[in-house]
């Protein structure tokens, strides 16, 4: 019997809670989470199945201070997994919580806080290179004829509707987030 297993698995930036659903899923199927590595891939190795709570937090600048990080967290009973690509992985046994749905993120606020660190690490740049590479192009090559051209505006075309569906599937649950802790 297989005692490992590998799964391609792409969360998209605002995500977090369904990657988070999707690790609990898979330790209570008895596959516990090992690592995720190089392009969105998985790693699980076979144990008992157990309802273990996984929670992300996305804060690059930690690293600066991953002891001191790592330890507060531990402090919590979190274990902590790993780092990829500015997030940090931890989980805790369902049974080891106080009864109730216990996060590492102790107010909305701290989630929200998270949130705006994930728009300024990840959103920024990409917006940046929409508006400096990507507009600019399509303006350019819509004006030159030539048939080349014409299939650099249709790949520049695709990737505006790429990034621009991207900022939508952050900026929308980023919203709904925002409106419903400050309710008023």
């Amino acid at each position: 019997m297989k005692n490992t297993k590998t799964e391609i698995r792409f969360f998209s930036v605002p995500q977090w809670k369904k990657e988070e659903d999707y690790l609990r899923e898979q330790h209570k199927n008895g596959w516990e989470f090992v690592r995720v590595n190089g392009f969105c891939l998985y790693h699980f190795q076979k144990c008992e199945p157990k309802d273990v709570v996984y929670q992300l937090d996305y804060n690059p600048d930690s690293m600066s201070q991953k002891s001191e990080y790592i330890q507060l967290f531990a402090d919590c009973g979190w274990e902590y997994l790993q780092n990829y690509v500015g997030y940090s992985y931890f989980r805790k046994a369902a049974s080891e919580m106080d009864g109730t749905e216990e996060e590492i993120f102790c107010d909305d606020a701290s989630r929200l806080d998270m949130m705006k660190r994930v728009f300024a690490g990840r959103m920024i740049p990409l917006l940046i290179i929409f508006f400096l590479v990507i507009i600019p192009q399509i303006i350019m090559q819509s004006q030159i004829g030539a048939s080349l051209n014409r299939g650099l505006m249709v790949l520049f075309g695709i990737m505006f509707v790429l990034y621009l569906s991207m900022f939508v599937s952050f900026a929308i649950p980023f919203w709904k987030y925002y409106k419903s802790i400050h309710k008023g």
